[in-house]
């Protein structure tokens, strides 16, 4: 499985239903279950970002496909990074040359 994190910021659209932004991540860990996605961690955050959500995929498509259902319902906007283990990590830095 790959792990991704997504910084997420509530739009306009969000704020102005933010009471339901619980019930929202809920149904979204259901939506990425059935779809093949492990959220791992959904948190709250004060600063630059709204959310956090930290998930596993088996693959890159699987992230994207999920990536854009949430982001279609117009709560949200989000920015995905890869993340990386130690040991995806050090399989990486022994292909540097």
């Amino acid at each position: 499985m790959k792990t991704f994190v997504t910084l997420y910021n509530f739009t306009d659209q969000g704020l102005q239903t933010i009471k339901d932004t619980v019930k929202r991540a809920e149904a979204a860990k259901a939506a990425a279950a059935k779809s093949g996605v492990k959220i791992k961690e959904i948190l709250w955050l004060q600063g630059q970002f709204d959310l956090v959500v930290i998930a596993e995929t088996p693959d890159n498509a699987t992230a994207n496909a999920f990536s854009i259902s949430m982001l279609k319902a117009g709560n949200l906007r989000g920015q995905t990074l890869r993340a990386f283990t130690a040991t995806e990590m050090a399989e990486i830095v022994e292909k540097v040359v």
